[in-house]
């Protein structure tokens, strides 16, 4: 048994149907050559100053994890906003909500954050992480009945394969309660080549696995959240306001920069409490000055 594989060429609805199914599919040749090749040469000479995260069982002892990816490489912006990417994480965790304001019956729709990004770096002697549940940052209750937090990819750097600590996964995990333990004889290795990448939810057990080859294996992964819901990396004190404003306005909304039509991070301003996308794309610093000197 393995993880579904599809090509590149699958439809959003193909992908999403063994999502839910499954937890996650792999989708071969996911990125092109020319991203893969700028993604290694702008992490792989920060990956290699990089220390181990902890000496710790979960981030791993011999595991180095790199962040900031959006202040690190403009292909990161390129992930994000990948057709595929994208038009299933909206599948998936953008259903309309409905409320009443007073007498009207209004449908709000969340949008999309990045919640996280992260290069990981599998080194050779390097033993699986504990199965776990993403999802769990947002302290998220399950079954979902439907109701996702996140839609996450893993992109192959370097091959995954089993030997060498290629992603586990367990299939239809995001079915589960909360009671039922994963064991591991449950998790399916994510074999593929780079470039290809597996995107699975944030309900569904997985973990690093353990690296018997002798050369690292490299991954980046990225969360795509519904936009209520807290940031996991903190993108404000990790992107400086200009380098904010250099992207697109698409990545900007993507990065937190902007209230949402549920108008979830707001910020005053003269009075008037406005998207803070109107800082941003008419260069206004952030965060605004208040009237209290700092001591």
């Amino acid at each position: 048994m393995s993880v579904v594989a599809l090509p590149n060429t699958s439809n959003v609805d193909e992908i999403v149907e063994i999502m839910m199914r499954d937890g996650g599919v792999i989708i071969e040749n996911f990125i092109s050559d020319d991203i893969l090749d700028t993604l290694r040469s702008d992490l792989s000479p920060v990956l290699d100053q990089t220390p181990p995260a902890v000496d710790d069982n979960f981030l791993g002892k011999r595991t180095r994890r790199l962040s900031r990816l959006f202040s690190r490489s403009r292909a990161m912006a390129d992930i994000a906003t990948n057709p595929l990417y994208h038009d299933v994480a909206r599948a998936i965790l953008c259903a309309p909500v409905h409320v009443w304001l007073g007498e009207d019956r209004t449908e709000m729709i969340p949008e999309l954050r990045v919640g996280m990004a992260q290069a990981i770096q599998i080194w050779p002697g390097e033993t699986a992480q504990p199965l776990h549940r993403d999802d769990n940052v947002f302290l998220w209750r399950h079954p979902t009945k439907g109701r996702e937090a996140r839609v996450q990819i893993m992109i192959a750097i370097t091959d995954f394969t089993h030997a060498n600590g290629g992603t586990l996964v367990v299939p239809g995990s995001h079915l589960w309660d909360d009671e039922r333990m994963p064991e591991k004889h449950e998790a399916l290795p994510t074999e593929m080549k780079a470039g290809s990448a597996l995107i699975f939810l944030g309900s569904t057990y997985h973990a690093g696995g353990t690296n018997l080859s002798d050369a690292p294996r490299t991954g980046l992964t990225m969360a795509l959240d519904a936009a209520h819901l807290r940031q996991e990396e903190n993108m404000y004190l990790t992107l400086a306001p200009d380098v904010v404003a250099s992207f697109p306005e698409h990545i900007q909304r993507l990065l937190g920069w902007s209230a949402g039509r549920n108008f979830m991070g707001w910020i005053e301003a003269d009075g008037q409490l406005i998207d803070p996308i109107e800082l941003v794309s008419n260069g206004r610093a952030l965060p605004l000055a208040g009237d209290l000197e700092a001591r």
